[in-house]
């Protein structure tokens, strides 16, 4: 038995391995492809690729690819895969097994027998080329959604639009109810928040974009009072302005470049209209924006 596995073991050693290195390889279809910091078309522009161009890629990210890009400041952008096409390329080398020496023959070898067939396993893999999709990805510059919390508690929808200058303006309107302490009163209103935005330096990695930002503005309110106690008459309205001031970030990830989610912290001050009832003060608020454009 131990003759038997001995012999397998040098017959192993013998037999010279080919080893085979993939690369991978993203070429440009369209005019142009803008190389980005992040993997998001919203993130900074660090510079452009020609038609025909070839670049190496460093790692597949769904509908982005990470490739390398020297003139950035860490050597690295991404390109929407939109923009051109996937080649993987499998490169063979040799590799001889450490203390064997290949025997010189004794026979000379004739051209067609050193020769790989085509269908040998060790020929050279061909490329596999992805059909190009021809689709202009969003750009992060006007995005809808819906938003939840704030202060008080509310529900809505909200748009959001970016400029390439960091700078950026957000419309909120929600709804939200009130019961009073110990009362039956209830207070219910309709809220519009217009504010302005500015990004921070954003912070980027190889599957997720952040877009810090500060923001303030106006605060908009429609008050409906009601006493809550059958038969004790009909509502009463009133209206109310105040001022808000938040503070938060948006991210979005490389699977779904459109949709970015945003956490924010605010306060809110607020003129109270009606009596024994607090509507300003601290609230965290979560939001998704789908890109449109």
């Amino acid at each position: 038995m131990v003759r038997h596995a001995a012999a397998v073991a040098v017959a192993m050693c013998l037999v010279p391995a080919t080893l085979f290195a993939q690369s991978t390889t993203f070429t440009v279809v369209t005019a142009s492809a803008n190389v980005h910091k992040g993997p998001s078309t919203g993130s900074a522009v660090v510079g452009t690729a020609p038609h025909g161009a070839v670049l190496q890629v460093t790692r597949e990210l769904g509908s982005w690819v990470k490739v390398s890009w020297p003139r950035a400041q860490d050597g690295a952008g991404y390109v929407n895969v939109s923009w051109g096409t996937i080649a993987h390329r499998a490169t063979p080398g040799s590799k001889r097994p450490a203390g064997t020496a290949s025997a010189p023959s004794s026979e000379p070898r004739s051209a067609a027998a050193t020769a790989v067939p085509a269908s040998s396993p060790r020929a050279v893999e061909q490329p596999r080329v992805m059909r190009p999709v021809y689709v202009t990805p969003a750009s992060h510059r006007l995005g809808l959604g819906g938003r939840m919390g704030g202060s008080p508690l509310g529900f809505g929808a909200t748009a959001r639009s970016w400029r390439a200058d960091r700078l950026g303006v957000q419309l909120d309107v929600s709804r939200y109810a009130l019961t009073g302490s110990g009362t039956p009163a209830r207070v219910t209103a309709i809220q519009i928040e217009p504010s302005l935005l500015y990004s921070l330096p954003d912070s980027v990695t190889d599957y997720m974009w952040v877009r810090p930002y500060i923001g303030a503005g106006a605060a908009l309110r429609r008050h409906s009072l009601s006493s809550g106690t059958p038969g004790a008459g009909d509502s009463v309205s009133a209206n109310g302005l105040g001022l808000q001031t938040f503070g938060g970030g948006e991210m979005t990830f490389a699977s779904v470049p459109q949709f970015a989610i945003s956490v924010d912290l605010s306060y809110h001050w607020f003129r109270t209209p009606v009596p024994g009832f607090d509507l300003g003060g601290t609230g965290v608020g979560v939001s998704g924006h789908w890109y449109l454009k």
